[in-house]
């Protein structure tokens, strides 16, 4: 169980009208969309009907050495995955891109998102002789276009009949011999820009991959949308659009970078309106406003800007270490809390301090921090997150979903104080968490801190007692 909520993943994909080199593209891409899947990734090169891909389990510049990235060679279009994984999906079968051949061809697929009625679909298909190599969505996506091939004229009618059967939340991304499809879900909850560069098309779960690769933001991928790009340029199907957006809300409060837009709103101002709402909502007298980097340091900055506090910076992050949940004692991340973030005890010692965060999951790393604080010297601790407490399981790609680890379950906000040893404690308001993103019309999925979902999760997490099995064995 990890100290911090993560998302499921990042994609990419390229369609070059310019001689562009894809690989070298995606691989820039898939860089800057690394705080979006640690785990694995993957790249597919499509080479006048060709595809050529590699995936495996690590970071980017593990994965994708020079050679490897050589022997991928060049082509018309590429996509790119990387991936958080779960303790039941951090196995290589389970990294995207996923490559099938099929009667029509090959393809591959990369998905963001997690498909709510998979177990039954699975069980059909497999009851009908299909076979599987991964628990990953994707590869029962993947059979469900395939299937629709057989009978449709074109792979964007696959897609678009499979849609008719899948339900849930996706954003991904179809290679095909000659096409580059984008999808989003008819609610819309994970992102998809379009971009472009000079005649060239790409496509990303966040406007700062387009930036790494020197395109132009164009637009969100409507929820809904299917979106073909080939020889002829950009058209789209409509068919499944026409539903209110249903955003994750996490989107802007941790998972996208700050530099990114999503929904024609910046991430890094939509955090500072975060930290504006906090100061009206939880206002204290204090010293010096600060945010634990980097996912806090936006919303300390509206805090702010707000109370008129001074903004200073009073903890280091070193940039060097990974993540702290995945090592494998309790002992081991308690010591890697510190390595990880260090005081400035000269800005910190004598002071009232007011630490922005973005959430609280379990309260040992916040407790942590606070303790590091107070012992560099500072006379006052009042933590302030910047979204309501997390108390309800997300089935759409967040990867906590067992309410009774969670610390807002077992405690009143006194208590969680009280436990992090803080001075005093305020989280922001659903009622104002969804006011930050000002230029958007969207609604967002606030499930995580209501309760009350868009989508019927009455049978969310099911698996077969087969992949049952492999997740007991794992723990």
């Amino acid at each position: 169980m990890q100290e911090k909520l993560h998302e499921e993943c990042g994609v990419f994909g390229i369609y070059d009208n310019d001689n562009l080199d894809v690989v070298t593209s995606t691989y820039l891409a898939l860089y800057a969309l690394q705080h979006r899947g640690q785990e694995s990734c993957g790249i597919a090169v499509n080479d006048d009907g060709v595809i050529r891909s590699y995936r495996d389990l690590g970071l980017v510049t593990d994965v994708f050495k020079p050679q490897v990235l050589e022997k991928l060679g060049s082509g018309k279009m590429a996509i790119g995955h990387c991936l958080y994984g779960t303790a039941e999906s951090d196995k290589r079968e389970n990294a995207q891109p996923m490559t099938i051949r099929h009667v029509k061809g090959q393809m591959a697929i990369a998905n963001n998102g997690v498909v709510l009625n998979a177990y039954e679909l699975r069980q059909k298909l497999e009851l009908q002789g299909a076979i599987f190599h991964s628990t990953s969505d994707a590869e029962l996506i993947a059979h469900m276009i395939t299937r629709e091939r057989l009978t449709a004229s074109s792979i964007e009618e696959a897609i678009c009949n499979a849609m008719d059967k899948l339900y849930g939340t996706y954003s991904m991304l179809v290679m095909s011999p000659k096409k580059l499809i984008g999808v989003r879900d008819p609610l819309g909850m994970r992102p998809l820009s379009i971009g472009k560069c000079e005649n060239s098309y790409v496509l990303a779960s966040e406007t700062a991959a387009l930036d790494s690769m020197g395109a132009h933001f164009v637009r969100d991928v409507k929820p809904g949308e299917i979106v073909i790009i080939d020889e002829n340029g950009l058209r789209s199907i409509e068919k499944h659009c026409g539903k209110k957006s249903h955003l994750c809300v996490f989107e802007f409060v941790y998972f996208a970078r700050p530099d990114s837009v999503i929904e024609g709103t910046s991430v890094h101002l939509a955090r500072q309106k975060m930290g504006e709402f906090l100061a009206k909502e939880h206002p204290v007298e204090a010293d010096l406003v600060m945010g634990v980097p980097d996912s806090g340091n936006d919303a300390a900055l509206g805090y702010a800007n707000a109370s008129g506090i001074p903004y200073g910076i009073g903890l280091i992050k070193n940039k060097y270490i990974g993540r702290t949940f995945i090592l494998n004692t309790q002992k081991q991340r308690e010591n890697a809390v510190r390595i990880k973030l260090n005081a400035i005890a000269d800005i910190v010692r004598g002071k009232r301090l007011v630490l922005v965060d973005d959430s609280i999951v379990r309260g040992t790393t916040s407790a942590r921090i606070v303790r590091m604080l107070r012992e560099a010297g500072a006379k006052e601790v009042h933590m302030r997150i910047s979204s309501p407490p997390f108390r309800y399981p997300c089935y759409f790609g967040t990867d906590i979903d067992s309410p009774e680890r969670l610390i807002a379950n077992n405690m009143t906000i006194p208590e969680i104080g009280r436990k992090i040893g803080v001075d005093s404690l305020g989280f922001l308001s659903l009622q104002n968490i969804v006011k930050v993103a000002e230029h958007s019309d969207c609604q967002f999925c606030t499930g995580c801190f209501s309760g009350e979902y868009p989508l019927n999760v009455e049978n969310a997490g099911k698996v077969s007692k087969f992949d049952r099995k492999i997740s007991e064995n794992n723990d």
